[in-house]
């Protein structure tokens, strides 16, 4: 009987551990989580107005409930917790979907004044995860700035105009809900430092801007007739040539009764978070230019954007995981196939999917059929593998180690946690912010039998 140790919980995760129980029909697999809940990205990841991306986490919960499948929450790997050597010996092997963790840096000089935030970090605190920082993102903030124009920009960009009512349904935490409700923001700017047809957002989510109530949506018509696929996007890729379609519906004047105004900038590269009364009052952009390749290159002139708050969204990059080889350069392990490479070589029983195996690319269905390649790797490798003796149950030695697991029950105590809170507020489900009040809601499931 194969057994394997899944680490992460996000969609890699969940894929792999379905694939494994649909093609072996005797595999045993556990899915570990540092974090008490399941889900990953799906949960602390996906805006909160966007209901039906969350929705995905009904088909995760499927495979988490499986018979052969086995959620063991708080359950860290690594230094401060179970070695990763340690659960090679309890399993015959262990898949790693621990995604890219870190943010990438713009290295420019002010970048970590305060105000200055990863766009992860404010997604972070207004998705409730209890590692996130606490209040303070908004407190005298006039002007934002997001830098970057990727589907992240935009959710942030979103969530900074939306109003409470639209929020309000969602299950945001209360105390982001409240500062949002409270925000003094009326000028949102998201810049880019490439053109407008070489922009990363869905057509859908930058549509999603135009919609907000009491907000208007601007395109720099300067900065967009730098770019010639702009004046005709007719050669462009259908995505991106229906981004340029809806941007050139905005190079109007806005309105002039919205509240809000979200202004798209192109063509501006960070050189420099600029301080006033000793935090982040604006940002320095180069301006540049089409260099012929698909690149920019700089001009030397200059221009300052007022934001009291800024938030970089640049992309992602994997934090090396302990006890596993890692590439810097590519921010991800190096592999074969799934198959960890050690020195250019296999490693017996390790494997990687999902971001940490190929880098913060594709949507959150491409982690599927990542996760299939690196199933079909181990399933070819099990009959070596399974040759090797292994205690009945891997979880009494874990918990003779000091390793206190939320399961699966655990985590149906925190739902009806949530959903006590927010009926108490009047709302819909609600989460639960921080890692005491989640451990106390999944204690109260006691000591539940779990499955395998």
């Amino acid at each position: 009987m194969l057994r394997v140790a899944v680490v992460g919980s996000g969609p890699s995760g969940c894929y792999t551990a379905q694939h494994l129980v649909q093609l072996d029909p005797g595999a045993r697999v556990d899915v570990l989580d540092r974090l008490p809940c399941p889900y990953g990205l799906v949960r602390y990841g996906v805006a909160p107005d966007h209901e039906k991306i969350k929705s995905l986490q009904n088909g995760l919960r499927t495979v988490l409930e499986h018979e052969r499948v086995r959620f063991l929450g708080a359950v860290p790997v690594g230094p401060d917790g179970v070695p990763a050597a340690r659960l090679r010996e309890l399993y015959h092997a262990v898949v790693f979907c621990v995604g890219a963790a870190a943010d990438r840096r713009l290295d420019v000089p002010g970048e970590d004044l305060p105000g200055s935030w990863s766009a992860t970090e404010f997604v972070s605190w207004y998705s409730a995860h209890p590692d996130a920082a606490g209040a303070g993102f908004l407190r005298g903030v006039r002007s934002a700035v997001v830098v970057g124009v990727g589907n992240v920009a935009v959710d942030v960009t979103r969530m900074l105009a939306r109003g409470t009512r639209e929020l309000r349904p969602t299950d945001m935490p209360h105390a982001a809900l409240t500062a949002l409700a409270a925000s003094g923001v009326t000028r949102i700017h998201m810049v880019g430092r490439r053109g407008p047809s070489q922009a990363r957002f869905t057509t859908k989510e930058l549509r999603e801007l135009g919609t907000l109530p009491d907000t208007a949506v601007q395109a720099d018509a300067d900065d967009a007739a730098l770019d010639p696929a702009f004046a005709d996007p007719s050669g462009l890729p259908p995505p991106r040539r229906r981004n340029v379609e809806v941007l050139r519906g905005w190079t109007a004047p806005p309105r002039p009764d919205a509240r809000r105004l979200i202004r798209l900038r192109f063509f501006l590269r960070p050189v420099e978070l600029l301080a006033r009364d000793d935090r982040v009052g604006a940002v320095r952009f180069e301006r540049t230019v089409p260099d012929g390749s698909g690149g920019v290159t700089g001009t030397g002139r200059f221009e300052d954007i007022e934001g009291q708050l800024v938030l970089r969204s640049v992309g992602y990059r994997g934090v090396p995981p302990a006890g596993l080889p890692f590439d810097a350069a590519t921010g991800t392990v190096p592999h074969l196939a799934g198959r960890v490479l050690r020195g250019g070589a296999v490693a017996p029983g390790e494997y990687v999917a999902g971001w940490i195996k190929r880098g913060p690319t594709g949507v959150i269905g491409t982690n599927r059929s990542c996760a299939k390649e690196t199933v079909t790797s181990l399933l070819e490798d099990a009959p070596s593998l399974t040759s090797r003796p292994l205690p009945a149950d891997p979880l009494p030695a874990l918990r003779a180690e000091g390793v206190d697991p939320v399961l699966w029950p655990g985590w149906q105590s925190i739902e009806r946690a949530e959903s006590r809170l927010g009926a108490s507020l009047g709302r819909g489900v609600v989460k639960l912010a921080d890692w005491p009040s989640l451990l106390a809601a999944a204690g109260e499931a006691g000591d539940a039998v779990t499955r395998l």
